[in-house]
């Protein structure tokens, strides 16, 4: 079978990979650059899809959202974009929301509203001290922050301050980088206080033992003072098919089930498989998470020095699970309450956007919007029924087939016990891309009990469709990555862009400040175009 010979190969197409072609094919057109994607789709984490008969909202069961105020690279992505795409291709944002004064939490079999935590702190079941009565899950958080490194809470410090002064920090004449945040944490905190903002916070995994000096700016940027989201009006995955679209128009290769293995040096470059097919490339970017540069590693020998294993492995995999829901009706709409206002008249307060938690698997539930940001007042309609990212993932695995296992290209449904064998050739590709990921009858049956409990109700109306992912499975082997405790990130996520002396690199959102975000992904694609000589973003004419 012939060779290939690539100047630059790039393995894994999610944002980060896709980023890096699209800029150095700008920057080197005359340059064969090809990226190779295992699996059948562009985006890697990010997987936007559309219900069956409800073409006016797109499911996110990757990720959803972004922090315009403290993530500058994807913001810029997004602008650079726009001056690309054609006018009905613009990448358009909406005001995600999620926590509304009216809606529910359902936490050690107390039904509450979220305005209870600060208005009605009596209320609360959890046994908390004068200081944490009445406060948010999140400023309990942030005021315990402020105490293991005072002053870090200050509005006026940049995200590149509160970095420094935590990486700088001590805590108890010990470094924090050599802490665990759920250690420090129960220093200043009581384990009510702890389970109280985990609970209602809705996360279990960003509380978790991680590098505290990593988790505490990254709390204060994702959790700290009133962060507002942005959704994306078409889905978030429409960020690397546009760059995927762009580099192709480029003249850039892309190869969707296209496994890569078996990466050996060749003489000023490398030779690797491709599905068993023969190819070299001069450059080699690995853009990919832990757990797929460690699937990759056994028949690699290009990565099996001490040195890169040493950097591979300083990051720890996060569990992340989503399950989508829809309905003939928004009936989530009729779980609100009355409220009196300021004029003394009383009014009702429906419950229809942002998000209910409690501490059921489920965890939290988002009532979708609609693809413009706006609340589904009828019609059919769309939950987030499910996001979980701990130990709750696992409740989800007595309910569907072979966890951890790959998505293989294709209609891989075969492991669901109701799968869309032999789909109609006329159906719509997002559909199938939904049914690709149908979640198994006994999953929907769990969950629908689950919210009945969680909105007091008798019954919930019958699920149409339901979709889920768990990003557990390989190769991904989490929904994000975290520092792990001892590691200086500081150092770590420059070394391992280019971990040896070989044009050998890394990339992705493991190893960045902005663990669990494409910001992150963004600034390790960064990092590496800078050591190739190329700008991060196409510099502007003078």
């Amino acid at each position: 079978m012939a060779e290939e010979n690539f100047d630059i190969a790039i393995v894994g197409g999610g944002v980060s990979g896709v980023y890096c072609a699209w800029r150095l094919k700008q920057t080197h057109p005359g340059k064969k650059i090809a990226v190779f994607e295992a699996s059948d789709h562009i985006g890697g984490r990010l997987l936007s899809v559309r219900p069956p008969d409800i073409p006016d909202m797109v499911a996110e069961l990757g990720g959803m959202r972004i922090l315009p105020a403290v993530q500058p690279l994807i913001t810029q992505l997004i602008h650079e974009l726009n001056k690309a795409l054609p006018d009905d291709e613009q990448i358009t944002l909406y005001d995600f929301p999620v926590d509304e004064n009216q809606n529910i939490a359902f936490l050690r079999g107390i039904y509450l509203r979220l305005a209870d935590f600060t208005q009605n702190p009596e209320l609360v079941p959890y046994q908390l001290n004068f200081i944490d009565q009445g406060q948010s899950a999140g400023a309990v958080i942030v005021n315990a922050i402020e105490q293991i490194v005072p002053g870090i809470t200050n509005p006026a410090l940049t995200e590149e301050q509160r970095r420094e002064m935590a990486q700088s920090a001590e805590f108890g004449g010990v470094p924090l980088y050599k802490q665990g945040f759920w250690n420090v944490l129960l220093r200043v905190l009581t384990g009510e206080a702890y389970h109280y903002a985990e609970d209602v916070g809705g996360y279990d995994s960003t509380l978790c033992n991680w590098n505290a000096a990593d988790a505490i700016p990254w709390y204060l940027s994702d959790f700290g003072v009133d962060p507002e989201y942005k959704g994306f009006c078409n889905g978030f995955q429409q960020v690397p098919l546009a760059l995927a679209q762009l580099f192709e128009q480029q003249g850039g290769d892309i190869r969707l089930a296209s496994h890569v293995s078996q990466i050996t040096l060749k003489g000023d470059g490398f030779s690797f498989q491709v599905n068993g097919s023969p190819a070299t490339a001069q450059t080699l970017i690995l853009a990919m998470p832990r757990r797929s540069l460690e699937l990759l590693t056994p028949d690699s020998p290009a990565l099996q020095d001490a040195r890169t294993q040493k950097l591979i492995t300083s990051v720890t995999a996060r569990p992340l699970f989503k399950l989508f829901t829809t309905y003939d009706s928004p009936w989530w709409r009729n779980t609100g309450c009355t409220v009196t206002g300021t004029d003394g008249k009383s009014f009702y307060l429906p419950v229809e956007a942002g998000r209910s938690v409690t501490d059921l698997p489920v965890r939290q539930t988002y009532y979708w919007p609609k693809s413009d940001g706006k609340p589904a007042t009828e019609g059919h309609a769309m939950l987030l029924a499910s996001y979980d990212d701990g130990d709750n993932t696992g409740f989800w695995d007595g309910l569907r087939a072979k966890r951890r296992q790959p998505r293989l290209p294709g209609r891989q449904v075969a492991e669901l016990d109701d799968p869309f064998i032999g789909l109609d050739d006329n159906v719509m590709r997002n559909e199938l891309d939904w049914h690709q990921y149908k979640a198994p009858r006994m999953m929907t049956e769990e969950v629908s009990r689950q919210l009945t409990v969680m909105h007091s109700l008798n019954y919930t109306p019958r699920v149409r469709n339901a979709a889920f992912r768990d990003w557990g499975d390989d190769p991904f082997g989490g929904g994000w990555n975290s520092w792990n405790i001892g590691q200086k990130s500081w150092e770590v996520k420059h070394a391992i862009v280019q971990p040896s002396d070989l044009p050998l690199y890394i990339c992705g959102e493991a190893y960045s400040d902005a663990q669990g975000w494409v910001e992150g992904a963004l600034q390790t694609a960064g990092y590496l175009l800078e050591k190739l000589g190329v700008a991060p973003f196409p510099r502007q004419a003078a």
